[in-house]
């Protein structure tokens, strides 16, 4: 498995475990955040936006220890 599906795969389980337990106790505000000029804020970013960097290593993803991203999974 490449470095990318790793990523992919390693989001889904995030989205399917601790993201989906906090949302469902507390939805999200909006839809869709954006920057003044629009542009759209992602949930969350990983090693699919940012190449040549270990994501996972450095940061792993929000609600998940170390909580480099912070204690929320919505953060």
């Amino acid at each position: 498995m490449s470095k990318a599906e790793t990523a992919v795969k390693a989001r889904q389980v995030w989205e399917e475990s601790v993201l989906s337990k906090a949302l469902a106790r507390s939805p999200e505000r909006r839809e869709r955040f954006e920057t003044s000029s629009g542009i759209e804020i992602k949930r969350v970013y990983t090693d699919e936006d940012a190449a040549g960097r270990d994501y996972r290593r450095a940061l792993d993803f929000p609600g998940r220890y170390p909580y480099t991203r912070g204690v929320q999974p919505t953060m």
